[in-house]
């Protein structure tokens, strides 16, 4: 969430650089936002005025009684005035209530030094890396997709569509133990190499931990949830869309020691998305799918680190892909296409190549202090003073995607599978997957 004194003294900034994210930009409402400004600076000017003048007459009754004279006309008066401040005060909580919600509407401002665009093709390629240099693979033979390559070695979506429908799969055999040994070796990176702590979150969490790091209400049409109890006592709750809410959140209204940061937290978490605004797009396969999982990377820091730990959590997730012998590119995303929470975001794209093109695998974020003021999250700071800490995320990776990758990579011409060293103690010593 933005801070509204920074929309009260430069509201023509911050509207461009809402502007840069969007054009025309859809998010705040200025005609409506500048009304309900000016009422409440008049309400509280006002309610002033009342609370001077209710002191200045209790003053008098008291005079008024220690003489012994009538205070009826008085008290009337006070009456009066307790009635109109209270009538302000309610009045007060209406305009604050709608003037939450305007805020809660509004997504991160981009920091400078993100390049300015409407979509995917302002983004800027920053590097990319490959086994062999910076281009990726190319076969002599024509490359097969994973789903092709994955069915022998126990890839199902028919099975998955039986149980749960289209965007869903299921894995067995080998293909389920590629899955598992891959979350495996990145939380082991991640804690082992990173500085981490390995995390275990709830998949089910409250509507307040959602608006926190931001997915609600925005993105409320996307989350799935599940009501808990009888009629009378029925409670929402939301399967997450990603650890990050779980991880974020568990510092959630805190004020921490300077001491304790950077916190560095990771965890391997199924993700529930129902791909609500992705109709039709990637239909085939499991690079978009309702559930999906994930290793997430989430970091707590000072102001004044955020910067530099943004670009070392993406140093934390090409270390997974450069292990894994993938070919990848990272990407600084432009302002239209960044997420509704982010300030500033890399993306990691894999190459794969039955799509022949590098798809994303990895998303890292700044939210600077737009999820700390929703949740409340402060520091004490060396002068004595409490501020909001700076939040930051990335997928560190989505295994879904890592085990497309080294599905189609890997790929050999009779349709086995060469396993990436680093994985193969993972596997039992096993080299070569094959059904």
């Amino acid at each position: 969430m933005l801070d509204i004194t920074v929309l009260r003294k430069d509201l023509d900034g911050v509207v461009a650089r809402l502007q840069a994210r969007q054009s025309p930009q859809p998010f705040l409402d200025v005609e409506r936002f500048t009304s309900l400004e000016a009422e409440r600076k008049a309400l509280q000017t006002r309610t002033e005025e009342l609370q001077a003048r209710r002191n200045q007459l209790s003053k008098q009754i008291g005079q008024l009684k220690a003489k012994g004279e009538d205070t009826a006309a008085v008290m009337a008066e006070v009456a009066g005035l307790a009635d109109a401040l209270k009538t302000g005060a309610e009045r007060l909580e209406a305009i604050q209530t709608d003037l939450h919600a305007l805020l809660m509407a509004l997504p991160n401002l981009p920091q400078p030094s993100v390049p300015v665009g409407a979509d995917e093709g302002g983004n800027v390629e920053v590097r990319r890396w490959s086994p062999r240099g910076d281009a990726p693979p190319r076969f002599d033979f024509t490359p097969r997709d994973h789903v092709e390559l994955g069915a022998p070695l126990g890839l199902d979506f028919d099975t998955a569509a039986k149980l749960s429908g289209a965007r869903f799969s299921f894995l067995r055999g080998p293909i389920a133990r590629l899955h598992r040994a891959l979350a495996t070796f990145m939380l082991d990176v991640q804690t082992q190499e990173h500085g981490y702590t390995e995390c275990y979150t709830p998949y089910i969490v409250n509507r307040e931990v959602l608006e926190g790091t931001g997915q609600l209400p925005k993105f409320e049409a996307d989350m799935f949830w599940v009501t808990r109890g009888g009629d009378s006592e029925a409670t929402t709750q939301y399967l997450i869309s990603t650890s990050e809410i779980s991880l974020t959140n568990s510092v959630r209204e805190q004020v921490l020691d300077a001491a304790q940061l950077p916190i560095r937290l990771t965890a391997h978490s199924p993700c529930f998305r129902s791909e609500a605004g992705s109709a039709g797009r990637d239909t085939r396969g499991m690079i978009r799918q309702h559930q999906f999982d994930k290793v997430e990377m989430v970091q707590v820091t000072t102001p004044d680190t955020s910067d530099a730990a943004l670009e070392q959590m993406v140093g934390h997730a090409e270390a997974i892909l450069k292990k894994l012998e993938l070919p990848y590119r990272v990407v600084l995303l432009c302002s239209g296409d960044m997420g509704f929470g982010a300030a500033k975001t890399y993306d990691l794209e894999v190459w794969l190549p039955a799509q022949d093109t590098y798809r994303e695998i990895s998303s890292c974020s700044n939210c600077e202090a737009f999820q700390a003021r929703r949740m409340q999250t402060r520091f004490r700071a060396a002068s004595g003073k409490n501020e909001l800490v700076h939040t930051l995320n990335g997928s560190g990776l989505a295994v879904g995607r890592a085990l497309v990758a080294v599905l189609e990579n890997g790929q050999q011409a009779d349709g086995s599978i060469a396993v990436p060293a680093v994985l193969r103690t993972y596997l039992g010593g096993t080299e070569v997957l094959r059904a």
